[in-house]
């Protein structure tokens, strides 16, 4: 069977399979068609396809037993956490076994004199800050849903945070994952640093899942800030806001979050999140330190922001109210859907260097216009992702065609301006026929090399990530 893994699983490897794991996981496997429909669920033009059955392991032998039965079988293996991704990474085009991690959920051990923690795939971020909340610590990657972290390491997860705390790339010191074969690896311990050997840990962060599944991770905490000052700032176009913060970041200042909202954005999460906030384009931001420092830094910002004909920069420090703020801004998804009932939803994302960042947004800008579609844009503007929803009729005659056109200029538009097709959401199924226009063949087969090498039978996530061909 190639890498690429061109036929759905052989049904007998399948039955074989299942008949395994019910005799060794009784109700912890599934055939259930709900069950099945649940873990293929996605939030993307993508059609969903279920696995042939799910099952819940409790720790890296279990996982590794599930692993080599497939092996043995040739039967497809699909990791998945909390189904929050958004490209098609949890489809099962194949078939196969759904690995469903989100009972592996202990948090193992937290060193604070270290700023590290322990934890299970199965972790999500707001249970993790929650447990340590207690101890002074947080961890700073916030992709807007409680994804898990498992799931966040596959697809190198970053969100609003990652302007001042970087992304799981970044915050991740070492793994142990179960290989295609069944083997465990470690890539590390708890150094913080290390050169010993291939960096393996970056391999498999930002892999979905193709190249083994992660059991266990090591993270970098940081201490909870002393003093947290959040605000808004409205801008007279997207220009002025990008600009705005071209210079914030120029001259140091240490802003943790610094979030755009386009007119049309800011006017759904008014209506959605019952705020009244000027309808123009707005930053969001946050800024984290001492009391004295996060008011020496808003009061810098406003002072930026005014000479490119920002506003009244508002920032409070009282929780409540960023709280509520950044509720608003992680409910975008739902702000949007809620102005457009009726219709499908398609979230997508480039990345561009902060630079071109008003560039792309204007030109993206100008294109929705020309093709007449709903799309409200907010962004990671601190490192030049930015997110668009897409709200659609599928009904309509030549939808699909239409946004499948405007998705491609999107990415050559990136591209063009020395950008990539996805900052954050990952390639999944989605986003695999854009992998030829951001690589070269060399690049491409460097990576089939890898896949090749490490999963010979092509039993992991297959379908997704590398382009046939």
């Amino acid at each position: 069977m190639s890498v690429q893994m061109e036929t759905r699983a052989h049904d007998g490897g399948v039955q074989a399979v299942y008949a395994a794991l019910a005799g060794r996981f009784g109700n912890r496997a599934s055939r259930g068609a709900d069950i099945l429909n649940q873990h293929a669920h996605t939030l993307s033009v993508t059609p969903s396809q279920p696995p042939d059955l799910v099952v819940w392991p409790l720790n890296s032998a279990e996982v590794q037993e599930i692993v080599r039965l497939c092996a043995a079988h040739r039967v497809p293996v699909i990791p998945f956490g909390t189904g929050t991704s958004l490209e098609g990474h949890v489809n099962a085009p194949m078939g196969g076994v759904c690995i469903d991690l989100s009972k592996m959920n202990q948090i193992e051990a937290v060193h604070a004199e270290d700023l590290d923690c322990v934890v299970q795939p199965g972790v999500t971020r707001k249970a993790l800050n929650t447990h340590l909340r207690d101890v002074g610590l947080f961890f700073p990657i916030d992709p807007g849903a409680d994804a898990s972290l498992g799931g966040m390491v596959s697809t190198r997860a970053s969100g609003t945070n990652a302007v001042r705390y970087g992304t799981m790339r970044d915050n991740v010191i070492s793994l142990e994952a179960v290989m295609p074969n069944g083997e465990i690896i470690r890539t590390g311990n708890r150094a913080r640093k290390s050169s010993a050997g291939y960096d393996l840990a970056r391999l498999l962060i930002g892999a979905e899942g193709t190249l083994g599944i992660v059991t266990k991770i090591v993270l970098k905490l940081q201490g909870i800030p002393e003093a947290i000052a959040g605000g808004i700032c409205p801008f007279p176009s997207v220009r002025a806001a990008c600009d705005a913060t071209i210079a914030t970041i120029q001259s140091g200042l240490p802003v943790a979050r610094i979030e755009l909202l386009d007119a049309l954005q800011v006017k759904a999460c008014n209506a959605y999140s019952k705020l009244d906030m000027p309808e123009t384009p707005m930053l969001f931001l946050e800024f984290h330190g001492s009391e004295a420092s996060v008011a020496e830094q808003a009061t810098r910002f406003g002072e930026i922001a005014a000479e490119f004909g920002a506003g009244k920069f508002e920032w409070a420090t009282r929780p409540e109210d960023r709280s509520k703020l950044w509720q608003a801004r992680h409910d975008v998804y739902w702000a949007t859907r809620a102005m457009a009932v009726g219709l499908e939803s398609i979230s997508t994302d480039v990345c561009v260097p902060i630079s071109r960042l008003a560039d792309c947004v204007e030109e993206t800008q100008k294109d929705i216009a020309a093709t007449g579609l709903f799309a409200p844009i907010v962004g990671h503007v601190g490192d030049g992702n930015f997110h668009l929803g897409l709200m659609f009729d599928p009904k309509l005659p030549g939808e699909i065609a239409k946004i499948d056109a405007f998705l491609g200029r999107l990415v050559q538009r990136a591209l063009d301006m020395e950008g990539t097709c996805t900052g954050e959401h990952g390639i999944g199924q989605g986003k695999v026929k854009y992998m030829k226009l951001e690589h070269s063949p060399a690049t491409l087969n460097v990576m089939r090399a890898i896949k090749a090498s490490l999963d010979p039978l092509g039993i992991m996530n297959p379908g997704k990530m590398l382009p046939q061909g």
